[in-house]
């Protein structure tokens, strides 16, 4: 695999200009004051705050000022209300968010341990958002769509996976591209269908952007650059490696890119991933260079990871160029070749 400190520049897809859609949970997220193990004791709450992460995903394209939607449910409640008036003030088309009065939206209680882990426990199935299904509404959002990004979270409801699989079979007729985050763990994979469904996603995919040990959760080569490989091979156009606290690498046919980690002081941790996804689809999408997408998004997790809340610290474009320095000169363009949906 080829590698290069020379970026090469990531072409536009086919479409101009961007329009991004994401399908999945809309939730609300609470969280424990004290630091501990679990929720077995009297103790005290932060929040709610906006959450899910195809909402903190799309919240940060949007910041961008790239055209962008969320296709959803909340309940007829303050925690819909919320979410919602949240994605719309920054600039999220949220009018095929649908409002369900007998279900709840979706909530999420946290608690983090001494050692950075966390406890959650999770009030989504049977909520709202588990109850999405396809209408005009939504049908009228799927196709303004050019780009369809997926969060491998959200195929936990057959009805939200069957309405992501038809949108990203539209999506890619037209021409138009498909990001996808697995956001997953190995004990996923035991969820019936859950397997088929994120390989049905990685089949289609033309940038791929896993975490850690999720690079190769669907890969047969195990190791890193086996599996980079293999996923290149079966036409990923590009993947980008997602490190947390050890920076992050782009790779592609053409060239491998690293960037270093920002020193920051972390506060919280929950949805730094989904801003840094947000920030390097828009980026990408509006055909930014490897290395300046890459910049870019590793200072949207950065500066989300300051912040208390897992939406709170999403960034506009003028406040991640500071923290990202000046951007480089982009090399030639090349071909970006469009995937069809198998």
């Amino acid at each position: 695999m080829p590698s290069s400190t020379t970026s090469a520049y990531v072409p536009r897809p086919g479409i101009s200009p961007p329009n991004v859609l994401v399908i999945g949970e809309m939730l609300v997220e609470i969280m424990a004051d004290g630091i501990g193990e679990g929720f077995l004791e009297l103790q005290r709450f932060s929040g709610p705050y906006p959450s899910g992460a195809p909402a903190i995903f799309i919240d940060q394209v949007a910041r961008h000022g790239v055209a962008c939607a969320i296709v959803s449910s909340v309940g007829d409640d303050d925690f819909g209300r919320l979410i919602v008036d949240r994605l719309r003030g920054s600039g999220v088309d949220v009018s095929a968010v649908s409002v369900l009065p007998v279900l709840t939206t979706g909530s999420a209680f946290v608690r983090y341990r001494a050692d950075g882990e966390r406890d959650f426990i999770f009030n989504i199935v049977g909520s709202a958002c588990s109850a999405l299904v396809a209408d005009a509404t939504s049908q009228a959002t799927i196709d303004r769509a050019t780009h369809i990004h997926v969060m491998g979270s959200s195929l936990f409801s057959p009805a939200v996976t069957q309405l992501t699989l038809d949108a990203i079979a539209q999506v890619k007729r037209r021409g138009g591209t498909v990001s996808f985050d697995p956001n997953s763990r190995k004990e996923m994979l035991a969820i019936p269908g859950m397997r088929r469904s994120l390989e049905q996603v990685l089949a289609a995919t033309d940038l791929f952007l896993p975490s850690g040990a999720e690079l190769s959760l669907l890969t047969e080569r195990t190791d890193e650059a086996g599996a980079i490989a293999e996923l290149l091979e079966r036409g990923v156009q590009a993947i980008v490696v997602k490190r947390g606290a050890s920076g992050a690498t782009y790779h592609d046919q053409a060239c491998t890119v690293a960037v270093e980690p920002i020193p920051v002081t972390e506060i919280d941790p929950t949805g730094a991933g989904d801003s840094f996804g947000g920030t390097f689809v828009a980026t990408w999408l509006s055909g930014g260079s490897p290395d300046y997408c890459l910049r870019m998004a590793n200072a949207s997790g950065a500066n989300a990871v300051m912040t208390r809340g897992p939406m709170e610290g999403n960034s506009s474009k003028a406040t991640l160029e500071r923290m990202s320095g000046p951007p480089a000169a982009p090399a030639n363009p090349s071909a970006l070749k469009r995937r069809d949906h198998p």
